[in-house]
């Protein structure tokens, strides 16, 4: 199995990532990460999933995500060509002894704190998933006391866009 990045430009309604993600799950593919945003385009949200899953089932349930009524755009993002960032918060043990190790963790990661209290420091980086699990392996000898982690975003390098002006949500459509 290999990783693949979908980019789904749908109409912003409710039950679309319900739908979305039931066909996933009909297939029996699990989700490895899911973002839900809106785009530069009033009514339309950007669904960047990632699935562990083989070619052509991949195939199959993209087919069948563009039957759905809601879905405007489908595009598999190959890592080369794509800025793929997470988000991580993570919250540190950081005693007046420890602080300055932590901080200086931080650095090298080009991390940046963002909150500050008398036995813990938050952490905030963004990054691939390797840099991130680098920096919670480098973190946890400190003790990680909270963490929350967001699901990928990724857009295509260079000038291409996969939601041209034209995209508007059925409503807004001619008849």
């Amino acid at each position: 199995m290999s990783r693949h990045t979908l980019s789904v430009l749908v109409e912003d309604q409710p039950g679309v990532l319900a739908r979305i993600s039931a066909l996933f799950s009909r297939r029996g593919f699990n989700i490895d990460s899911l973002a839900v945003g809106p785009t530069e385009l009033a009514g339309i949200s950007r669904m960047t999933i990632v699935v562990n899953v083989e070619e052509l089932p991949l195939e199959q349930v993209t087919k069948q995500l563009n039957k759905l009524v809601n879905v405007l755009k489908i595009v598999e993002l190959d890592p080369d060509s794509a800025v793929q960032r997470e988000l991580l918060l993570v919250k540190v043990r950081a005693d007046m002894d420890s602080r300055s190790h932590v901080l200086e963790t931080v650095q090298l990661f080009r991390a940046k704190v963002v909150d500050v209290a008398t036995d813990t420091v938050t952490v905030e980086a963004t990054g691939s998933r390797d840099k991130l699990e680098a920096l919670l392996r480098v973190l946890e000898p400190f003790g990680i006391k909270e963490l929350v982690q967001s699901g990928m975003v990724a857009v295509g390098r260079g000038p291409r866009s996969i939601s041209d002006r034209s995209l508007r949500p059925a409503a807004d459509r001619p008849a």
